[in-house]
């Protein structure tokens, strides 16, 4: 165990929706969209052609599917933090744990939202910021090296369908987490 004091920890709620923000900003834009086509769909179910119909049926489904993702992506990438949690836990500051959850913004967040949680949110930045990641670098890395990234397993697994992680310690009773670690 690397930490002799631990800061006060949030609710795991909290931290769940921590981790996913930008996920869940994404949700509520893809709700409203899917409202709106669906609105638009009925309209022209009754006064328009058929392109049309299947433009705004089109629309609607990418927009409802994109829910779902999301809330996969949010439920995996909080696996994510449980696990990095953990691992900073009990190996402190780590190059080799940071790279691991380096290669999307939302895979930064939720190791960024870990550390913070440990107290060791400057030194994952910094590391950050030496291997030349950037705040806007919203696109993940695999997504640019390798354009069919879509049509492989991996992706789908580590993006929407990572398994539950339980966590190996109580955060929240610190007295007892010395005692295990």
């Amino acid at each position: 165990m690397q930490f002799s004091f631990l800061p006060k920890q949030p609710h795991p709620i909290v931290s769940y929706l921590r981790v996913g923000r930008l996920l869940y900003y994404s949700l509520i834009i893809f709700i409203v969209e899917s409202w709106f086509y669906w609105v638009k769909l009925n309209e022209a179910i009754q006064f328009a052609a058929a392109w049309i119909i299947f433009f705004w049926a089109w629309s609607f489904m990418f927009s409802f599917i994109h829910i779902f993702l999301v809330l996969a992506d949010g439920w995996s990438r909080y696996q994510n933090y449980k696990r990095a949690k953990d691992q900073f836990f009990m190996h402190g500051f780590n190059r080799r744990i940071v790279d691991t959850y380096i290669g999307s913004k939302c895979q930064r967040m939720a190791a960024l939202e870990a550390a913070r949680e440990l107290g060791i949110e400057d030194e994952v930045k910094a590391y950050h910021k030496a291997k030349g990641v950037k705040w806007y670098h919203y696109v993940p890395y695999f997504m640019i090296k390798d354009p069919w990234f879509g049509f492989k397993k991996h992706f789908w697994s580590r993006t929407f369908l990572e398994p539950n992680y339980k966590s190996r310690f109580n955060y929240s009773d610190y007295e007892q987490l010395v005692l295990q670690a």
